[in-house]
């Protein structure tokens, strides 16, 4: 079992992102020490915080859309909650626990297919989101050409439908067990283009990237090309739900941001806005969750039920 679980990739993905982060670490901690932010970087960081608070509330308002889309939008289900509660689980070890919660919500109000199909659909959005933002950047060698085509795919019924069935009988195999019972890999069951969907999806990379443009301004990274800091920003996410790593994307994220912007920067300052973007959004989840619980509690004080 020990040897099956350290030949797995995932695992090595995941040694190898916080290796070079840890390496980074090491190289640039004498500069880092030496980095103050002034007051008016806390507030940045502040307003960083506020919102990627408000992206999480935009991703759960963009999978509304996409199951009104499917015409799957369950009755009396309050669906932005239960995207943000469930939103934390990610970060538990398989980092597929997200994803069974909505799953188990949803199945006995649209069935286990439509079920399935919704939950898988919404980070193929956002890859095909953050992936049309790589057009902001230009040629970058060539991914100029490549950035289209995750959003040719799901707006194209012909390649959607096979990519999200293979897809689905990927993720059935891993959840199945943990939501007891059968996936059916029925595929949307759509014919047109998810057009809202990923508009919204569009909007909800757009905000994220705003959280993280304030901690480059908090420590004085002040873009001198706002669209290639975007281009860097949507790559970095999207290979974070692509390739398979840590749970909540922790490491992939951040090797690949300072991949790809640290060219010509200093190394030290990029890092720190790295970490602190990070925190940022790990806070984000917790806050928004907290604040969901907090409402649900006064709710119910104030509308008790019979």
């Amino acid at each position: 079992m020990v040897i099956r679980s350290l030949l797995k990739p995932k695992l090595w993905i995941t040694l190898a992102s916080l290796a070079f982060i840890a390496v980074a670490l090491v190289h640039q901690g004498e500069q880092l020490r030496q980095i103050n932010l002034e007051s008016n970087g806390w507030w940045l960081l502040l307003l960083g915080l506020g919102l990627t608070w408000l992206s999480i509330l935009i991703n759960g308002l963009a999978w509304r859309v996409l199951l009104d889309w499917l015409g799957q939008r369950p009755p009396g289900l309050a669906l932005v909650p239960l995207f943000v509660r469930s939103n934390l689980l990610k970060y538990l070890p398989g980092g597929i626990w997200h994803l069974v919660e909505r799953v188990r919500v949803l199945r006995p109000a649209i069935g286990a297919g439509p079920a399935l199909a919704g939950v898988i659909l919404d980070p193929l959005l956002i890859v095909a989101a953050a992936s049309l933002l790589l057009l902001a950047g230009g040629w970058q060698d060539g991914l100029l050409v490549l950035a289209p085509i995750p959003s040719l795919v799901l707006l194209l019924p012909r390649l959607r439908e096979p990519v999200l069935r293979r897809l689905e009988r990927s993720k059935a195999a891993q959840l199945q067990t943990a939501v007891s019972g059968d996936l059916p890999v029925d595929g949307s069951g759509r014919g047109g283009a998810p057009w809202w969907p990923l508009a919204a999806q569009v909007v909800f990379v757009l905000v994220r990237f705003a959280g993280f443009a304030c901690c480059l301004v908090a420590f004085d990274l002040i873009p001198p090309a706002v669209p290639q800091w975007l281009a860097g920003f949507a790559l970095a996410y999207a290979v974070g739900l692509v390739v398979p790593g840590a749970p909540g994307g922790l490491g992939v994220f951040e090797a690949t941001l300072l991949l790809r912007l640290g060219t010509g920067l200093d190394e030290a300052s990029l890092l720190a806005v790295v970490l602190s973007y990070r925190v940022i959004s790990t806070v984000a989840d917790l806050l928004a969750a907290a604040v969901l619980a907090a409402d649900q509690a006064l709710m119910q004080r104030l509308h008790p039920a019979p």
